[in-house]
């Protein structure tokens, strides 16, 4: 019976599933469990969020900024995009060179410098982001990359002995 189990539970282990005896500590590592899932839960900050993302026509593709960072990069996009000063045409082509620049400028003037922004309709990218900096989502065929560099103060004596 032993060789037997041990393969069964190999098995259902290969397969994903996890054998679970009743007891009174798996039942507290269960109610643990549901407490974590809960908690993960969206919040109403959240779901504010997303609201508001709906609302403005933008969809977030992937973010670990705070959720007010994220509100203000969607307005600020969306705005900037609606602008009609920007172009005297009705159904203006959304230039990303200076969406990217004015969204960099906007984030450098409120959170510090060292950010970036890459904007386009077309175009692939691999980041390395400071935690808490980074956001990607879109407005209409327009894709939009922020993030956050660490940025490390040089000395002078790290300039003279690299030169030497």
């Amino acid at each position: 019976m032993d060789i037997i189990s041990s393969q069964r539970q190999k098995e259902e282990e290969a397969s994903g599933l996890k054998r679970h005896a009743f007891t009174a500590q798996s039942r507290q590592d269960e109610a643990a469990t549901l407490t974590m899932a809960r908690d993960r839960s969206p919040t109403g900050e959240v779901m504010k969020l997303a609201a508001i993302a709906l609302s403005l026509n933008v969809r977030l593709r992937s973010s670990d900024m705070p959720v007010d960072m994220q509100e203000r990069a969607l307005r600020y996009a969306r705005s900037f995009l609606d602008d009609s000063s920007i172009s005297s045409a009705p159904k203006h082509r959304p230039n990303p060179t200076l969406l990217a620049r004015a969204l960099k400028k906007e984030f450098d003037s409120v959170y510090g410098v060292a950010w970036h922004c890459v904007a386009g309709k077309s175009f692939g990218s691999f980041v390395t982001h400071s935690p808490g900096g980074f956001m990607y989502f879109s407005i209409d065929s327009l894709f939009i990359v922020l993030f956050k560099t660490e940025v490390k103060l040089v000395t002078e004596s790290e300039i003279s002995s690299q030169i030497s």
